[in-house]
């Protein structure tokens, strides 16, 4: 087994290093599909969250452990890439790699649980009338993290967390870190970053509008707020498809 703990945590490397063996009769599941997600309570009230990603099949055993790096390592790297440019996410507490044949088999990602926060899933259907603070905030955040070179590929409502620090002052917090590039982001490549995150357009012609003023090198808002409609509407007729081609291959 792996371990890697970030210095700041090592005082806890006992617990770390036992996970695997309590994770699964322990804790608090808050997400329970493909990757196992729960919450651990420490005696002096620290709260981890610890992720479980499933098992990957025999090809992808094989990619991982020699030819791309885990979930998990992704995970916690790219937390610490993007804490050190400055922006927040879940911190980083550890990562483990366990095997079985030589070959990688499951993998586990250690951070803080985020405490007072929601998700900005919320918004996804508006109202815009209300929330108009937030979202020109949320579209300041979005572009000054495409001008850091920071790109979430799963840029989605549920991987972008919110804490209202006072009155109309946010902070916005990345997680679900593993699948992530670091990169020059051009305007059509960030316009395409908000495809899954709303279905209100007047949502999108407000952000459209503060994103386009707020990144480093400032373009038409009309040109933004036409990118970020057809992404998304690219978005969702591909969704629609999916759901089809299903209903009739599984009717």
């Amino acid at each position: 087994m792996k371990v890697v703990i970030n210095p700041q945590y090592d005082y806890l490397r006992g617990w770390i290093e036992k996970t695997p063996c309590f994770f699964e009769k322990e804790g608090e599941v808050i997400h329970n599909k493909r990757n196992v997600i729960k919450v651990f309570r420490l005696d002096d009230g620290t709260e981890m969250n610890v992720k479980r990603y499933g098992k990957p099949h025999l090809f992808n055993r094989i990619v991982y452990s020699f030819f791309r790096k885990s979930k998990a390592y992704r995970a916690y790297h790219n937390a610490l890439r993007i804490s050190g440019k400055g922006f927040a996410t879940a911190e980083p507490v550890a990562y483990m790699e366990m095997d079985g044949g030589g070959l990688l088999s499951l993998s586990y990602y250690i951070s803080l649980q985020c405490r007072h926060v929601r998700e900005i899933r919320e918004y996804y259907f508006g109202p815009l009338a209300g929330n108009e603070t937030l979202i020109d905030a949320f579209a300041r955040y979005s572009a000054s993290l495409h001008d850091a070179g920071i790109y979430h590929l799963d840029y989605s409502p549920g991987n972008i967390l919110i804490r209202e620090d006072t009155e109309g002052s946010y902070t916005f917090i990345l997680i679900d870190t593993n699948r992530m590039k670091f990169m020059p982001v051009s305007t059509k490549k960030g316009c395409r970053n908000f495809a899954r995150l709303f279905g209100n357009d007047d949502i999108y012609k407000r952000i459209g509008t503060e994103y386009a003023r707020s990144r480093k090198k400032p373009f038409a808002k009309e040109e933004a707020v036409r990118l970020m409609m057809k992404y998304k509407n690219r978005f969702l007729q591909k969704k629609e498809y999916q759901k089809r081609a299903k209903k009739f291959l599984f009717p």
